[in-house]
């Protein structure tokens, strides 16, 4: 099992979550995060100074079986990119056990219900 966590652009989050559907993916966390990037810049409007250093974006934690990860990333990669600086990261770390609290099952039967 995997963690995926990715930090996409709020405006993105729509169209990922429609792509995470799509690839069977249908259980996730989200936040609404802010963070600091390599672009440091202040914008003027109407006489008052913005500092646009700060940025918001959307905090997805995932965790899939093995043989999902790379259908999920793809998703996400597909659907959040821009091209632009900003578009985000994705980070994937290894989980020992998952633990269903209803029924107390483990493993990967934990994260989805058989059909």
């Amino acid at each position: 099992m995997k963690k995926i966590e990715a930090i996409i652009r709020k405006t993105k989050f729509e169209d990922v979550k429609e792509a995470l559907l799509e690839a069977d993916i249908e259980w996730f966390s989200y936040y609404d995060v802010r963070g600091v990037g390599k672009t440091r810049q202040e914008r003027i409007y109407r006489g008052v100074v913005y500092d646009t250093s700060y940025i918001e974006r959307t905090l997805l934690t995932i965790v899939v079986r093995d043989i999902n990860v790379e259908r999920t990333v793809e998703a996400i990669m597909k659907t959040a990119q821009t091209g632009e600086i900003g578009d985000g990261r994705i980070f994937i770390s290894p989980i020992d056990d998952s633990i269903r609290i209803r029924t107390g099952e483990h493993g990967d039967i934990s994260l989805y219900n058989p059909k």
